[in-house]
């Protein structure tokens, strides 16, 4: 679990709070005239009228213009272990202040932050007013070096995830953001600019699945997954595991193959367990067994560091050397128990380990 830090010494509660307080003109959209606007931030690439919100709930069409409608106005801060992310090759044990809103541009059925991400901002039971600059002041005074953009999806609060990270990157933090890969290309580069490190849902491998299961599209997720590499920032992917709907082993292999074929075989893998929540409370959570399955099938594909995650006390919470097969970071769930990564090196064979260490 993650810590929080009582909100009320460090913003009010802005609940109630006129909208028109805090509009914030978006980025990356066009007019189409007549009062219309098309939003070009995600895939989605919503053309909007006058008065009408996108798909994510978090922008909308004001006299022809689009805003941002939770610019500074997260709904969900906590300081977390980095491994939470999970970001497991990226300063291990160390902490992050993580900023969500409300709104997603998806509709994951298993969605366990539904009550962020499946909401628009009226219906928030807490909003919080901290400005970017705020944010950061925050981070620095409490010594934690990076922030994260995680809980919902950081696409649709894009501004405001933008302008902290810029000035994060000013003051010597770190950034890091949990997406589901939606991004359009140009935003994307864009925020990858004041970015060190992305994890990304990659939440099957087949259309179907993300059209029956997220409401969205796989395309644009393997095109940010490759974006991210080409620009060079630190990758880590998740793969959460559905009992029924996305543990084939043969599209488990497609996806590793895939993975090491156009990313790289470096590229952490970490194969998450499903328990039942929001709207799928139907199926029953994944067999330990199914988990160790895709673990197993990642290996053999070439994949150097694969992990398994929601299933705390694992062998498989751990990193292993790819090289000399030892244990070099022993993890109990979210806690790092022991770092043998010196230097970003194998304390025990001297190999090099792929990471932000």
């Amino acid at each position: 679990m993650g810590t929080g830090f009582g909100l009320g010494s460090l913003a009010g509660k802005s609940k109630g709070i006129s909208d028109k307080d805090f509009l914030h003109e978006a980025m990356f959209y066009n007019q189409l005239g007549l009062n219309t606007v098309q939003c070009m931030l995600c895939f989605r690439g919503c053309t909007l009228h006058e008065g009408q919100r996108g798909f994510c709930r978090n922008r909308m069409n004001i006299d022809g213009r689009l805003y941002s409608l939770v610019y500074s106005r997260p709904s969900a801060v906590q300081i977390d272990p980095i491994e939470k992310e999970p970001a497991y090759h990226m300063y291990p044990g160390t902490e992050i202040l993580c900023f969500g809103t409300a709104g997603c541009n998806f509709r994951c059925k298993f969605c366990h932050n539904w009550h962020l991400s499946q909401r628009s901002i009226e219906e928030m039971e807490y909003v919080y007013e901290i400005t970017p600059e705020e944010a950061v002041d925050i981070a620095l005074r409490r010594k934690i070096p990076t922030l994260s953009f995680t809980y919902n999806e950081p696409t649709s609060f894009y501004e405001y995830v933008y302008d902290i990270a810029r000035l994060a990157k000013e003051h010597g933090l770190n950034i890091l953001f949990h997406s589901n890969g939606s991004m359009n290309p140009e935003p994307l580069r864009a925020l990858l600019k004041y970015t060190d490190a992305v994890t990304i849902d990659l939440k099957g491998f087949t259309q179907s699945f993300y059209e029956n299961v997220s409401s969205a599209e796989l395309a644009p997720v393997l095109r940010t997954l490759q974006i991210v590499k080409e620009e060079n920032r630190w990758l880590e992917i998740v793969n959460l595991l559905v009992p029924g709907l996305n543990d084939n082993p043969d599209d488990i292999k497609s996806m590793c193959l895939w993975i090491k074929g156009n990313l790289g075989d470096d590229v952490p893998l970490h194969f998450s367990r499903f328990f039942p929540n929001y709207r799928l409370t139907n199926i029953a959570a994944t067999p330990t067994k199914r988990i160790e399955k895709a673990h197993q099938i990642a290996r053999d594909s070439g994949i150097k560091y694969v992990t398994v995650g929601n299933v705390p006390g694992h062998k498989y919470n751990s990193t292993y050397c790819p090289y000399c097969q030892k244990r070099i970071i022993h993890r109990v769930h979210f806690q790092v128990m022991e770092n043998n990564v010196v230097e970003g090196k194998c304390k025990f064979c001297s190999s090099s380990i792929a990471g932000i260490w």
